[in-house]
């Protein structure tokens, strides 16, 4: 166990996530004020002595996110400038996920940048949930968490409503996770094949499975514009019935996506965590949010008292 006091702090960006966590913890919110100019400079300031205490320090990235990234960069400058003894980056939404690769020649390879910056300015380890690559985990130095809202998401699913149902990969990249929710849930496995034709569209080509008579679940790791409502199609013209649900991790949730979700009947449910927040304006009828807290609020817990993280809490 640590001789540190334990002490959570927020960004801006989600204060109601780490309200929560703090709560279940026990431990009062920190104290701190982000300012913003009026030439969009970022001003941040701890309200309270740090010195010698394990900080975690809760930010997600809605938009903008390059506003949330410099807070947090910020933030961390302040924090280590206080002397604090640790601090732990508590991101669920690690941002810029998708561009992990060279896919050409000249591209910059953003993810590798955001864990660089985070190192420099003195992250002493980061969680985050649900990445889009977990190699990106090794694009760090210092220790990482990744952890999955997997069995959170798939216990919502175990219903009797349900048990007609197959898990749906939007894509071969998604199968491994696709496979583990077809395992907690004891359901057949569907894996949708697409071709990327640039950066903003892709076209489902073929179906791996049998959907014919069931309900699809389709399973991913976040919803931005909704391109993965655009491939059911190919779901019913292969015989699946009833309505079909998403179950997704991160709800970026584009107008797009929400006018998707509006205009096709075929849509029973979009199930999702507060990885991110979901705002008045962004909640559809159609989407059930789940909290991700209980799920960072354990990890805070084991990371602080020096116990192992459950196989439960990882991904695989």
């Amino acid at each position: 166990m640590s001789n540190h006091p334990l002490r959570i702090f927020s960004a801006s960006a989600h204060l109601e996530l780490a309200q929560e966590i703090a709560q279940l913890l026990d431990v009062p919110l920190g104290q701190s004020t982000t300012r913003r100019f009026a030439d969009s400079e970022i001003h941040v300031n701890i309200d309270e002595v740090v010195r010698d205490q394990d900080i975690f320090l809760v930010q997600s990235f809605p938009s903008p996110i390059n506003d949330n990234l410099i807070e947090l960069l910020l933030y961390l400058d302040a924090f280590r400038r206080a002397s604090a003894h640790t601090i732990t980056v508590v991101m669920p939404y690690f941002p810029y996920a998708r561009q992990d690769r060279m896919a050409k020649g000249r591209e910059a390879i953003s993810a590798r940048v955001v864990a660089n910056l985070l190192e420099c300015q003195g992250a002493s380890r980061v969680v985050f949930v649900d990445i889009h690559n977990p190699a990106i985990q090794g694009f760090f130095n210092i220790p990482v968490d990744p952890l999955t809202a997997l069995p959170l998401l798939a216990d919502y699913f175990c219903k009797p409503e349900y048990a007609n149902a197959a898990v749906v990969s939007p894509d071969a990249g998604r199968a491994s996770v696709t496979s583990r929710y077809a395992d907690l849930l004891h359901l057949p496995m569907v894996v949708m094949h697409k071709r990327r034709a640039d950066y903003f569209s892709v076209k489902t080509t073929h179906v791996v499975g049998d959907i014919k008579g069931r309900r699809p679940i389709v399973v991913d790791d976040l919803m931005a514009s909704g391109s993965v409502l655009k491939q059911i199609d190919i779901l019913y013209e292969q015989g699946a019935e009833g309505k079909a649900c998403f179950s997704v991790t991160h709800p970026v949730l584009l107008p797009a996506a929400l006018k998707m979700l509006d205009e096709d009947d075929r849509i029973e449910k979009l199930i999702v965590t507060n990885t991110l927040p979901v705002p008045p304006e962004k909640r559809h009828p159609k989407i059930e949010v789940l909290s991700i807290a209980p799920l960072l609020a354990e990890i805070i817990h084991r990371i602080h008292h020096g116990i192992s993280i459950s196989e439960k809490l990882v991904p695989h």
